[in-house]
């Protein structure tokens, strides 16, 4: 990949743009955080060809919220058990909102 490949996929929130030292710089947190978290198995970060962990935006946005939760006193493993439920909850609300819209018949024009 070249570098003008790279910079078109800037806006692309799975595209693993930050490096462990700015992810955990970003989330004002540590790069041992991150790697718990990872341990855990809520993100998994992509490897550069050196073999530096590489995080995308999406991840973090999820160690964001995994965060929000240990500041908050949740010892890091349910930390990560909620974040994922919570993923996996607004997955299917995704799925069944879609599901609905498809087999919704249109509504009958009012006579007015």
């Amino acid at each position: 990949m070249t570098a003008g490949d790279s910079f078109g996929r800037l806006d692309d929130d799975d595209y693993p743009a930050y490096t462990m030292g700015r992810a955990a710089e970003m989330l004002n947190t540590t790069q041992g955080f991150l790697r718990a978290i990872g341990e855990a198995r809520l993100i998994t970060p992509l490897r550069s060809a050196g073999g530096h962990r590489r995080y995308s935006r999406y991840q973090l946005r999820i160690a964001a919220r995994a965060r929000e939760l240990v500041d908050a006193g949740t010892p890091i493993e349910a930390a990560c058990r909620i974040v994922i439920l919570e993923d996996q909850l607004e997955e299917a609300q995704r799925i069944n909102a879609e599901h609905h819209r498809d087999t919704t018949p249109p509504s009958a024009p009012s006579a007015a």
